[in-house]
């Protein structure tokens, strides 16, 4: 079947990609690193997708040539204090006030937490690994038709951080027990879930083979047993074009999120 952007009188859709931080040098051979997969998830639904990449540990964009922007997962945590991870923070807000989409994923859902208002903290329960399975709260419109929505949300995941605070005005619409807060909107322009789309099964379980110790024996065995379960890694990756392409740039400066000068007030 053919992509759902296939002929469509959509203009070209540029997307740039904020790479925080790189596959594991042994990974990478076998499963190449975050932009290729992130590439490949996204031109399985819309071919005539522009990517550019941006090294931000190195060199933030300096203009805002994007439609929109995506934070990628890294090993670090947002509160490590570390410049290039402020800076980060500060060219997100900039980029939504200048009305650009932004899709945070992992280490990017949580950023856009703890920079705009919220808080960010190691999780109680400890890792999530393998194949996580969180319930749709909330049913929106980039989702696609309401009875086609399936209820719950299949993603890999990697992560042993958690946001444990929303910023003000945020709307979780995907939860687990295990992780309260694993996807949220703010405002118009701003989606993220701690699940990782562009990650398959496969990548999942060699990367829990390299952390097997940090992780754990039951941790680890409960992550392999779990991805037998199918991801919804496409179906996430439609409803973020489809969130992307829905701004039509009139929304009102209230539904934006926090301002820059506001996000500076929280930092």
């Amino acid at each position: 079947t053919g992509s759902i952007y296939e002929g469509s009188p959509f203009m070209t859709l540029h997307l740039g990609i904020l790479q925080t931080d790189s596959v594991l040098d042994g990974l990478q051979e076998r499963f190449g690193d975050y932009p290729e997969m992130f590439g490949g998830l996204f031109t399985a639904e819309d071919p005539s997708i522009r990517i550019t990449t941006y090294d931000v540990q190195r060199m933030l964009p300096t203009t805002l040539d994007c439609d929109a922007y995506l934070i990628t997962g890294c090993k670090l945590s947002v509160y490590d204090d570390l410049p290039w991870i402020r800076e980060l923070a500060e060219f997100v807000a900039q980029a939504i006030d200048g009305k650009k989409k932004i899709l945070g994923i992992c280490f990017g859902h949580q950023l856009i937490a703890h920079f705009f208002g919220g808080l960010v903290a190691p999780a109680p329960v400890g890792w999530a690994v393998g194949v996580q399975t969180s319930t749709l709260v909330q049913k929106l419109p980039w989702m696609g038709d309401g009875d086609q929505v399936p209820d719950q949300l299949h993603l890999v995941s990697s992560h042993k951080d958690q946001v444990q605070r929303l910023p003000e005005g945020a709307q979780v619409f995907a939860s687990s027990d295990f992780c309260p807060v694993s996807g949220f909107t703010l405002g118009d322009h701003v989606l993220t879930i701690q699940g990782h789309p562009e990650l398959n099964t496969q990548y999942s379980e060699a990367l829990m083979g390299v952390r097997r110790e940090l992780l754990g024996e039951d941790v680890y065995q409960a992550g392999i047993e779990s991805l037998t379960t199918p991801t919804d890694a496409q179906l996430f990756t439609r409803w973020m074009l489809a969130f992307v392409r829905d701004n039509d740039g009139k929304q009102q400066a209230v539904d934006q999120g926090p301002s820059s000068e506001e996000r500076r007030q929280h930092g």
